[in-house]
């Protein structure tokens, strides 16, 4: 699948179900014990609800099959580095076989382009652990942990361009 080929859309109610099974086998491959990924898919899941607050995308290949998902929200001020503005980039799955493809960087190419839209300062991913060096290598930094008790210990920057 080379990534020039796929086509981004926003997310209709009726992909939630494909979506969803993206999720899934996504967090099913982090490096968590079973038991921890499988209580906690359902809280990573969105469904009709989310589609009011959030900003969803689906990456599609030619067939119109969905590879991928993203979710971008207003990111809380609190949350960001020098109370700078910017999007909280909420998720981004893409389907294990279609990783490494260039698809995710479509979609962070994407979230970059709705920061720079709403005139804000950058993007913001609270990343799982084992996508620490995907965001590096996407050219995000990684933020200092100032409050142990609150800041989220995998929260990345990128500066918009």
């Amino acid at each position: 699948m080379s990534a020039a080929k796929i086509k981004i859309r926003p997310v209709n109610a009726s992909d939630l179900d494909a979506i969803n099974t993206i999720i899934s086998s996504c967090v099913m491959g982090w490096n968590l014990p079973e038991r921890v990924k499988r209580l906690s898919i359902g809280s990573y899941q969105y469904n009709d609800h989310d589609l009011q607050h959030l900003q969803l995308f689906v990456a599609l290949d030619s067939a119109n099959r969905i590879l991928a998902v993203s979710a971008l929200e207003e990111a809380d001020i609190s949350d960001l580095p020098d109370a700078q503005t910017g999007l909280l980039l909420h998720g981004l799955y893409v389907l294990p076989d279609c990783q490494k493809q260039g698809i995710g960087n479509q979609l962070i190419q994407l979230a970059m382009e709705k920061v720079r839209e709403k005139q804000l300062d950058g993007l913001l991913v609270k990343a799982q652990a084992d996508a620490n060096s995907y965001f590096q290598k996407q050219g995000f930094s990684l933020l200092p942990v100032v409050n142990h008790n609150k800041d989220y210990p995998h929260r990345w920057w990128k500066t918009a361009a």
